[in-house]
């Protein structure tokens, strides 16, 4: 089978107003293109949508990932192709993919096999410039605070107490930590300061929650950036920086549509991460697509105990979205992994492995049933080195928990390889569901760390030193309490230990470090070694990644 960049590279797409018009009621006047196959839909038009019903919201979330894969972005775009392929109006809401993981870990994440979106370079690199201007609007907002300090620091910033850091769209160790502002009284003042990846700022999370650009002005206003010796906030509105954000990101805030290889549409719009953001695309995207749609098809990164949990417990209690049912994605291999084996043995049988693999699935399907309170199927990307009885084993432990699976094909057949998985959806989505949060918006925020860790986690406690307890006390005392908590961890382990595979009982969650996200309105947990600035591996995708001939090669 040919190779992912390939199969995009040959895919036969339509031009974007064609297909905005014929598929969506998308006049051409609404569209601010991006070349032949990308656009932009204006926010005049986003509004002029939100006296129509809504269509029905499914998440796409998986297991454990693995080193062995799962194939959650390709099986949301499988699905959106199988749901039109029966004759349903679908739509696909994914995430921007980060440059960091592409020339690091991943080498794209645009799907994969024949479900894919495209233009699948484009998507992978630079698109519409959206994540460019989230990390201006960040790096705006750094300058203007210390050139308000250079200039008199009338506003009494203490130095030490600065919480507002950079970004920049790229893993790199070496800036986790540095000094700025050497070199003399021309400079500024010397402090220690730190990068963070852009989709890891509080600029992506408010991007990604913001209903309108009046809500994105004000969520930009009420950052927090500093404290004064006196521990009184400073806001971005303090030094009058949220303006001008706003004018950075006003173009930015616009969905993206683009398409499948089999011309349904997408939106791809805004990126956090699932393990050290909310791992969400962006509320106005979804929103949008629901007007324009009778089915979304939707994704939350990584596990459901991490992005399936962050978007019930983040982005639907804020936006009021409610999904009709979920689909956990697994693989044999995967499950196989989680039950011991290693990434070289996972082409052959073996049912102990994955016996004792499949607890972490049952895991998530428990989760998804009974604390989010949601239908669920599971969907299994079928390799040809699964046998029968391996994918048998998987139907009756998973059959006991009251949950389906479906074997789907998708990535080599495309949407007709997930038609099986389609139905089983529009079949849930008739179901009645029971949809609730983990947590209580009027509970403590230690409460609310606590009760992710014990009932989604299944840890035994959770710790933290004298100092992280005074600050989550303190943001308690100061009207923070009832925001919901972003978990920041692993995402290899329901643990903090990526190591620990499958279903782990009775650890321990140790929090590390609490950051305040007041324009977002979320609290971040950092969790045990998890980065909110990520280094590159040994041997990073960027080394096979290529132009030949005018053609891009080793994307992925």
């Amino acid at each position: 089978m040919p190779s992912d960049i390939d199969i995009a590279q040959k895919a036969k797409m339509q031009r974007i107003p064609k297909l905005a018009a014929e598929k969506l009621g998308i006049a051409e006047e609404h569209l601010e293109p991006y070349g032949h196959y990308k656009a932009k839909v204006s926010l005049e038009y986003v509004d002029s949508l939100k006296d129509k019903p809504d269509g029905k919201l499914i998440l796409v979330t998986a297991m454990t990932p693995t080193p062995a894969g799962e194939g959650k972005t390709t099986t949301t775009v499988g699905l959106g192709d199988a749901l039109n392929h029966i004759g349903k109006k679908a739509m696909i809401c994914l995430r921007e993919p980060s440059l960091g993981p592409v020339f690091g870990m991943k080498g794209g994440a645009a799907g994969g096999g024949y479900a894919q979106v495209v233009p699948m370079e484009d998507i992978n690199l630079h698109f519409t410039g959206d994540f460019s201007a989230i990390g201006l609007a960040n790096n705006l907002l750094a300058a203007l605070l210390d050139n308000h300090i250079h200039h008199g620091n009338e506003l009494g910033i203490d130095v030490r107490r600065i919480v507002w850091k950079r970004v920049v769209d790229m893993n790199d160790r070496a800036l986790r930590d540095i000094v700025v502002s050497l070199g003399g009284p021309g400079n500024g003042y010397p402090r220690q300061d730190g990068f963070d990846i852009v989709v890891a700022s509080e600029v992506m999370a408010i991007f990604c929650l913001s209903n309108s650009l009046e809500d994105l002005k004000q969520r930009l206003g009420n950052i927090v950036v500093a404290y004064t010796r006196e521990q009184k906030p400073i806001y971005a509105r303090d030094l009058n920086a949220h303006g001008a954000m706003t004018v950075l990101l006003r173009d930015a805030l616009a969905p993206n549509l683009v398409q499948t290889l089999e011309n349904s549409p997408a939106f791809i719009h805004g990126g956090p991460f699932a393990n050290i953001a909310h791992g969400c695309n962006s509320v106005i995207a979804t929103k949008t697509a629901l007007k324009l749609a009778d089915y979304v098809v939707t994704e939350a990164g990584f596990g459901a105990d991490l992005g399936a949990e962050k978007f019930i417990d983040i982005k639907c209690r804020k936006s009021g979205l409610r999904p009709s049912a979920v689909v956990i994605v697994a693989t044999v291999r995967a499950l196989k992994y989680h039950g011991g084996v290693d990434l070289k043995s996972l082409n052959s049988e073996n049912l102990a492995a994955l016996e004792k693999g499949i607890v972490n699935l049952e895991r998530h399907v428990e989760n998804v049933q009974n604390i989010y309170g949601l239908p669920c199927v599971v969907s299994i990307n079928r390799f040809t080195f699964d046998t029968p009885a391996e994918l048998e084993l998987l139907r009756a432990r998973i059959g006991k928990l009251g949950a389906k699976v479906v074997l789907a094909t998708h990535w080599a057949d495309g949407g007709k390889g997930a038609v099986d998985l389609a139905k089983m959806v529009v079949d849930l989505c008739a179901q009645k569901s029971d949809f609730s949060y983990v947590y209580e918006e009027q509970d403590t925020l230690w409460d609310k760390v606590n009760k992710i860790a014990k009932k989604v986690y299944r840890a035994s406690e959770v710790t933290a030193d004298a100092k992280v307890r005074n600050q989550i006390k303190k943001l308690q005392e100061d009207g923070y309490g009832h925001y919901p908590v972003c978990v920041a961890k692993t995402q290899y382990s329901f643990s903090t230990d990526a190591q620990l595979r499958g279903a782990p009982e009775n650890h321990v969650i140790n929090v590390r470090e609490v950051r305040l996200a007041a324009g977002a309105e979320f609290v971040v947990m950092v969790c045990g070694d998890i980065m909110t600035m990520p280094g590159l591996p040994k041997v990073p995708s960027a080394n096979k990644i290529d132009l030949v001939n005018g053609k891009v090669v080793g994307l992925f």
